[in-house]
């Protein structure tokens, strides 16, 4: 079924927030794609696990390296091309046009393509979770070596940074829309704490 660009009316797939209907949540709680689901965790955790326990399952630097390497590769892959479209409904892509241009473009699935098989609640849990926190511990990673002077492990944790924060970017897009959607949101959030902090009790007590 073809895919609509995500400024169309597309399915309400959890980012930060939960479903405050209970009914509804029982109703999405299911798992439909469990494969997929298992996949998405399991490439970008077990080159965590490699990344963090190399130095006791072998001495090699060059063994580690690689392993690591084809981990993020794989998971790069099957996030960008799989998980994303069967868990949330989501994919991007770059494509060359006739003039020899390139363009991104982030794509959302119509609810009405959907039909009766809408992303399940537990699903777009695991997805997002995945996704948003290895990124986040391979930037730990990223200052842990540099402030330990492990240049060697720099290569390693720049190309989890790189490939793993791509897919967050690009399914971020995917999720709010244009560069310009993304920007006002940003700036909507920032607004809105910062009136909650004026409004907030105490604020205004007298010296």
């Amino acid at each position: 079924l073809p895919l609509q660009d995500s400024s169309d009316d597309i399915e309400d797939v959890s980012l930060f927030d939960a479903d405050d209907d209970v009914s509804r949540r029982s109703k999405k709680s299911k798992i439909r794609h469990p494969v997929a689901s298992f996949f998405h965790l399991f490439f970008r955790v077990s080159a965590v696990v490699v990344y963090l326990l190399c130095e006791l399952l072998t001495s090699s630097f060059i063994a580690c390296m690689v392993t690591i390497i084809l981990l993020l590769s794989c998971d790069f892959w099957t996030v960008k091309n799989v998980t994303g479209r069967l868990m949330v409904g989501l994919r991007w892509w770059n494509q060359v046009d006739d003039d020899g241009r390139s363009h991104w473009v982030f794509e959302a699935r119509k609810v009405k393509s959907w039909g009766n098989k809408t992303s399940s609640e537990a699903e777009s849990r695991i997805f997002w979770l995945g996704l948003i926190s290895c990124p986040m511990i391979w930037v730990i990673f990223a200052f842990s070596a540099l402030f330990s002077f492990k240049v060697k492990w720099l290569a390693v944790v720049v190309m989890g940074v790189v490939l793993q924060g791509a897919n967050l970017y690009g399914y971020i897009r995917c999720k709010v829309g244009s560069r310009k959607n993304l920007t006002s949101m940003a700036t909507s959030y920032l607004g809105k704490q910062f009136l909650r902090q004026v409004r907030s009790p105490g604020v205004w007590k007298a010296s």
